[in-house]
């Protein structure tokens, strides 16, 4: 009975911005537990197919669709042209995202703005048109990826920290609205993850790597497959009851204040 709380087989996950890093690692963990997953870009056909193939390669039924997740006629057309070929959407993580790490007082206001469009307004966006289907069916799951940064300010990130900390209330109230209709809105809050990204800062040394590893009770970068815990059990009937929560999943560094540099 316990594994059959995790089982997705039978769903229908769209993932948006899931062609690489932790989207992709997301997306394989749902499909890995029996989602047919929805592959999402904007960047270029190719990588989506090529990201497709990957999911393929490992036996997962995957679907690829490039749509703008911040414009939303393009959002409507791809979601009806999803549930047309594909089927209903019966998970939704919006994962798509950007940061720019400029200081607040050098930042542009179209810089701004374009950070907030993409990590705040196209969650609203995507969630709105798929959530309509999820109501009418009275059953749902729709995971905004947050960020410590939610919960924490950072030199150079403010437009991303705004975004990620309204994305925390935006969660809040979708879940408080369309609760009584069996749809469940949560959040995952990624810590620092080895990604492609971040390994010219991954090494032994670099002041950000020691940061890191020191501000950490885990003492280590989190691996991106340790995100598909977190993401099977908020897409599965094992969170039925658990709704405008976020789960961080950061290796306890919200839970301490860190500690000091000569600590041994």
């Amino acid at each position: 009975m316990g594994i059959s709380l995790f089982d997705l087989k039978g769903k229908i996950a769209l993932v948006t911005g899931s062609t690489h890093g932790l989207g992709m690692a997301m997306a394989k963990g749902l499909g890995r537990a029996g989602a047919t997953i929805i592959v999402n870009g904007n960047s270029s056909q190719a990588k989506i197919d090529e990201a497709v193939l990957e999911f393929k390669k490992e036996g997962i039924k995957t679907f690829g669709y490039k749509f703008n997740v911040a414009d939303e006629s393009d959002v409507v057309a791809a979601i009806s042209k999803i549930e047309n070929e594909v089927g209903a959407i019966d998970i939704l993580i919006n994962n798509a995202g950007i940061i720019k790490r400029i200081p607040l007082i050098e930042m542009e206001v179209s810089e701004f703005k374009e950070v907030i469009d993409i990590d705040l307004v196209s969650p609203f966006i995507v969630s709105k048109h798929v959530a309509k289907g999820m109501i009418a069916r009275q059953h749902g799951k729709i995971i905004n990826i947050c960020s410590m940064m939610s919960e924490l300010g950072r030199n150079s990130v403010g437009a991303y920290a705004a975004a990620k900390g309204g994305l925390k209330m935006l969660t809040k109230n979708m879940a408080t609205e369309w609760g009584k209709h069996n749809v469940q809105v949560n959040g995952i809050g990624p810590g620092y993850f080895a990604t492609e990204q971040t390994t010219p800062i991954r090494i032994d040394g670099h002041p950000f790597n020691d940061f890191i590893i020191n501000r950490t009770p885990a003492a280590k970068w989190g691996n991106p497959d340790d995100l598909s815990g977190a993401a099977i059990f908020l897409s599965s009937k094992a969170s039925d009851f658990v709704n405008g929560h976020i789960l961080y999943v950061d290796g306890g560094i919200l839970a301490t204040i860190g500690k000091p540099s000569n600590e041994i």
